[in-house]
Order: C-alpha cells, then sequence, then structure tokens
C-alpha cells in the first residue's frame, strides 16, 4: 500500500486496484473564516488529477470535510464511494448524482476491490466522528480521525494494527503529545503515524515519545 499525506489530517492510499482519500484539505476554507489558521504548505494541485474511488470523511470539521475540496472530486457521476458518519451525511450526498454515499457510523463495515473500512469510535467535538481501519488483507491501518485519549475506544479495536495515524497538536479537542504516545502505545502498533501538524502551526513530531514513530512530511510518501 503506497500512502501519501496530504497535510492536516489527510492521506492518500493507493494499490494497482483502488484509490482511496481519506479528509483531503485542498483549499483554504479554513483561513477564510478563521484568519489565524493560514496554510503553511501552499495547495499541490497534481492532486486533483486523481480520481479516487472511496473517499472517507471521519466528521463535519471544516479541515476534514472541505466541501470546497469534496466538490473537486465527487463530481456528477464520478462513480466515487463516499463513506461517512452521520454528521457528514446529509450534507456531501446533495452534492451531486452518480456517486454512492454511504452511512458509515461507528461499527459500519463496508467491502470495495478487496479493502475492508471498518468506522470505530472517536471521542470528539462532533458526537458522530469516526476513526476508521482500512484493511487491504495483508495489513491494518487505523487512522483515528481528530479525538481525545478514551479507554472506550480500545474496547472494539483489533490486537494485530500495523500503523496508527493520531493527532498530536493537542488542541481542538485532540490529544496532545503524551496522550498520543499513550495512545499509540495500546493500540500495540508496529508503526506510529503523528498527524494534524505543521500546516497551520509550526510543531512537529519531536515531542512525541514513540520509538516507533515515523516522520512525515507534506506531499511525500510515507516510508512505514
Amino acid at each position: 500500500m503506497k500512502i501519501t499525506y496530504l497535510g492536516q489530517a489527510g492521506f492518500l492510499f493507493e494499490t494497482e486496484k483502488i484509490k482511496i482519500m481519506i479528509d483531503p484539505y485542498l483549499s483554504n476554507s479554513v483561513e477564510r473564516i478563521e484568519p489565524h489558521n493560514k496554510r503553511r504548505v501552499p495547495v499541490d494541485e497534481r492532486f486533483f488529477e486523481i480520481k479516487p474511488d472511496v473517499m472517507v470523511f471521519t466528521h463535519d470539521h471544516l479541515d476534514h470535510y472541505d466541501p470546497e475540496t469534496a466538490g473537486r472530486f465527487i463530481r456528477e457521476g464520478a462513480g466515487v464511494t463516499v463513506l461517512c458518519p452521520r454528521s457528514v451525511f446529509d450534507k456531501v450526498r446533495r452534492t451531486c448524482f452518480g456517486n454512492n454515499y454511504v452511512l458509515f457510523d461507528n461499527t459500519t463495515e463496508w467491502t470495495e476491490k478487496g479493502v475492508t473500512f471498518t468506522a470505530v469510535k472517536a471521542v470528539h467535538s462532533d458526537p458522530y466522528a469516526i476513526g476508521v481501519i482500512i484493511d487491504d488483507g495483508e495489513k491494518k491501518y487505523y487512522i483515528t480521525g481528530d479525538t481525545l485519549y478514551s479507554e472506550s475506544i480500545f474496547e472494539s479495536l483489533p490486537d494485530d494494527i500495523y500503523a496508527v495515524f493520531l493527532p498530536v497538536n493537542g488542541v481542538g479537542n485532540n490529544m496532545n503529545m503524551s496522550d498520543a504516545a499513550r495512545f499509540a502505545k495500546r493500540t500495540r502498533a508496529e508503526r506510529v503515524v503523528p498527524m494534524h501538524i505543521g500546516l497551520f502551526d509550526d510543531k512537529t513530531s519531536d515531542e512525541l515519545e514513540c520509538g516507533n514513530k515515523v516522520k512525515i512530511k507534506i506531499y511525500e510518501e510515507i516510508e512505514l
């Protein structure tokens, strides 16, 4: 599985059979509402040439479900499968026809082109927020979405997660570095990928105390 970091909490997962986008934020929508949250890395237009098979939106915050970004991919007749929780579902399905909008709340599963997606609990200010586990048949990748640390999350997680992708910025109802390190340890994942830093702030993952963490750079492939 090839994985590219799109910035903030966005990722592109690719195999020869499927292209998956999760929470892409490729606009300046947030800045227009919150001028202090200005992009520090410009939008890379080349990503708009990609035709995703599946798009996952973990919750209804503008840097995760951004209608401006979503509209560049979810076009009339594009045939995109859109997985999203209830808070996003009623909004995104009005975008256009010719796509498959799936209500993807906690515990829901969806399989497409040999990849299984499982929605799992997240604890965030959007009460419908989810994380997602992507199982390509060889490895399980767990993208937490925005979340705080909660023991209740671990109840439904598998015990063979290969990589966990989690927020570490410590604001906006996200885990800070200390809690993210505890969270990562509880998942027993082989690789830990910090996210939600470097686009609106100067934070890095240097303070995250995980021996198995992976450093990533916006718009570059992640080497797991």
